[in-house]
């Protein structure tokens, strides 16, 4: 056993040459085993040796060097100088069939199987044919046989390697194939979570938005609730000293005022709370929209005349509330700066709009937009976030203030 790895050393070390020299020195080796017998005997009679058989033997063994590139010429050459052996005079008696087997065996390795066998069974003919002897006969159709098989074994051998080495470099392939797409696999549900993560911070980045514009709409809603609510408690309440003695009637109906402004301003402040608490569920009452403007109207406490001409159409959700906010926050403005006790609410449906004109003849404070206060702004931006536009300035005729504002329709 502790001489395997040194003979699969010398194996490799062997494989390892350039196969030119492996086939010289083969060659070299078979033509100094021929002609020892020519060095070290001599010839009965005292005779020298032929030296065409030293030619023969050097013909003979000369092939094995080229005997991988052109296997059946080598060999052919080979057989046709030994078999002039025995006829060119005085020689050692010897088997000169080395290099013809060594060529039998290399065309068994390097040939097709058919043209191999056609190869050795002409050369085995013309061994037997050239012998001089049934036993040299026999002996040389025993190693020519030998020799081939030996040779057809190797190739197989060969072969089989071959495939082995193949498959594992198939298998080395699939696994270097694998391990490729294992990493792409890897790397895209490392993209994929990336890009899961990225849209987790867009959608938190978005709902931070949207609950900031919730808020900032909420406070809107809260100004103008409680403006409005404020205002017109403020002024039904310093009415109702002047007249309680004067019209006890009168009296009573600007308290009714107050309570009913109080009641209803807290009605909607806990509906917006109720959302705030409620955080992703719908409201528990609806917002108002346009269509609450007469219960709008019928609380300020001032005599408005309320006209609509025009198809009514369909207004997004959205821009009912605002019609609403809007013409609350213009009634609010009356209230609290222009002393008016009447005012005029048009509302015009036209094709694609809604034309809201609020009026007055008041003494407002006669400034428009956008230099007004927090109200005419608030007006202008919820017109602008719908799509629509507001306008607030004094009347052409000097006699008040208007507000128009005008609001796009929903799209059939």
């Amino acid at each position: 056993m502790s001489d395997l790895p040194v003979v699969e050393g010398a194996r490799r070390w062997v494989r390892a040459l350039p196969p030119l020299w492996v086939d010289g020195a083969l060659a070299v080796l078979v033509l100094v085993a021929q002609m020892w017998p020519f060095l070290s005997q001599e010839d009965d009679q005292g005779l020298p040796w032929s030296r065409l058989g030293y030619v023969v033997v050097v013909v003979a063994s000369v092939p094995v060097a080229w005997r991988r590139r052109a296997p059946i010429i080598a060999m052919l050459v080979s057989l046709t100088a030994i078999s002039f052996y025995d006829v060119t005079g005085p020689v050692p008696s010897q088997p000169v069939w080395y290099s013809s087997l060594i060529g039998l065996y290399t065309v068994a390795v390097y040939s097709r199987r058919w043209l191999g066998l056609v190869v050795v069974v002409v050369a085995i003919g013309g061994m037997l044919l050239l012998v001089g002897s049934s036993a040299t006969a026999i002996r040389g159709l025993l190693g020519a046989v030998a020799a081939y098989a030996i040779g057809r074994a190797a190739a197989t051998s060969r072969a089989y390697a071959a495939t082995l080495a193949e498959r594992a470099d198939h298998l080395d392939l699939a696994r270097r194939l694998e391990a490729e797409r294992a990493d792409h696999l890897d790397r895209a549900r490392r993209l994929e979570a990336e890009r899961a993560e990225r849209l987790e911070r867009e959608r938190e980045v978005e709902a931070e938005r949207a609950a900031e514009r919730e808020r900032a709409r909420i406070a809107r809603d809260m100004h103008d609730i409680l403006a409005h609510a404020v205002s017109l408690m403020v002024v039904q309440a310093e009415a109702g000293p002047v007249v309680v003695r004067s019209d006890p009637d009168r009296a009573e109906a600007a308290f009714d005022a107050i309570a009913a402004a109080g009641r209803d301003a807290m009605e909607q402040l806990r509906r917006m709370l109720g959302v705030l608490k409620e955080k992703g569920e719908q409201p528990r009452a609806p917002q108002p929209t346009i269509d609450d403007l007469p219960a709008l109207i019928a609380g300020t406490g001032l005599e408005v005349d309320y006209a609509v001409s025009g198809t009514p159409g369909t207004l997004p959700p959205d821009t009912a509330v605002a019609a609403y906010r809007v013409t609350q926050e213009a009634l609010t403005n009356i209230v609290k700066h222009s002393g008016a006790d009447r005012a005029e609410i048009a509302l015009t449906w036209e094709d694609d709009t809604l034309m809201i004109d609020i009026t007055d003849e008041g003494q407002g404070t006669g400034r428009a937009l956008p230099s007004g206060g927090n109200g005419l702004i608030g007006i202008r931006e919820r017109a602008a976030a719908c799509g629509g536009t507001a306008t607030a300035g004094p009347r052409a005729d000097g006699r008040g203030f208007q507000v128009t504002v005008r609001l796009p329709l929903a799209r059939p």
